[in-house]
């Protein structure tokens, strides 16, 4: 229960809300889709990607359990396709997966940010968790590469099993603006000159 609350508070400190739809990806036995499913409400939506189809049963005996009926499992191989549609998540969640050890390739971490992307909403971001030590530095940059700006960090400190402390920096990332809106404003302050 320790663990969960803990979560909760992190996820409310990196501004999950109540209604919101969120993709955890790579969500293994839910340590975060469970705490997310119970901030989002019963008007929210908890998408919970993984390949490993035992934890995702453990996950949902879990949701069960707990009464949670807004978590809905994708089911996936490994593919670097995402099967949801076009800007239909408010947030993302990368944790403890976005490494060099589940995704070696770049070209593989590229199609996965390209795909996250695609489903966020114009004003959704993306929050990935980064262990001391896991995470290469070039993964931020070839995050900012697909269009992402940085925002806010979270750092939470916690102890590892032989009693050494560490700190885990969460670090959330919003859609850059698309060339697309960037025509549409420009469109419109022309109407509105000519007017």
């Amino acid at each position: 229960m320790e663990l969960e609350s803990r979560a909760i508070e992190v996820l409310e400190r990196i501004g999950i809300r109540r209604g919101q739809t969120v993709l955890d990806f790579g969500c293994g036995i839910g340590a975060y889709t469970i705490p997310v499913a119970e901030l989002v409400g019963r008007w929210g939506k908890v998408y919970a990607l993984d390949k490993d189809d035992e934890a995702l049963d453990k996950l949902m005996q879990q949701a069960e359990t707990d009464g949670l009926k807004n978590i809905k499992i994708i089911e996936t191989s490994g593919e670097l396709k995402i099967g949801l549609s076009d800007e239909s998540v408010d947030v993302v969640l990368l944790f403890d997966v976005f490494h060099s050890f589940y995704f070696p390739q770049v070209e593989d971490r590229r199609r996965i940010l390209g795909e996250i992307f695609r489903v966020m909403k114009p004003f959704a971001f993306l929050s990935i968790s980064i262990w001391p030590n896991l995470i290469e530095p070039e993964i931020e940059d070839e995050i900012k590469n697909i269009n992402f700006r940085k925002g806010k960090e979270v750092s939470e400190v916690f102890t590892y099993v032989n009693g050494e402390v560490g700190t885990r920096r969460i670090l959330s990332f919003t859609k850059g603006i698309s060339s697309h809106v960037i025509d549409m404003s420009r469109q419109l302050i022309m109407k509105k000159e000519i007017i």
